[in-house]
């Protein structure tokens, strides 16, 4: 593949990413609105849910970002 088609495909998948990942959030934080116990009780498990879900959207940017960075070293090196 195309050095430059791979880095459209990175930002892509970064928004992509986000994307699904504010969805995922927004659904779990619809389950807990819903839940009949009183939020203090839920407080816990959307602070959990909130941290575990934008934990692995830090590790997939970070990735990508890594892959990015390879891609641009790549790229000067053969220039």
């Amino acid at each position: 593949m195309e050095l430059q088609a791979q880095l459209t495909m990175i930002v892509w998948l970064k928004r992509i990413a986000a994307v699904l990942t504010i969805g995922v959030w927004l659904y779990v934080m619809t389950i807990f609105i819903g839940d009949p116990a009183p939020f203090s009780e839920l407080v816990p498990y959307c602070m959990g849910s909130t941290m575990l879900i934008f934990g692995v959207l830090t590790g997939v940017f970070k990735g990508l970002e890594y892959w990015e960075q390879q891609l641009t070293k790549e790229e000067k090196k053969h220039e």
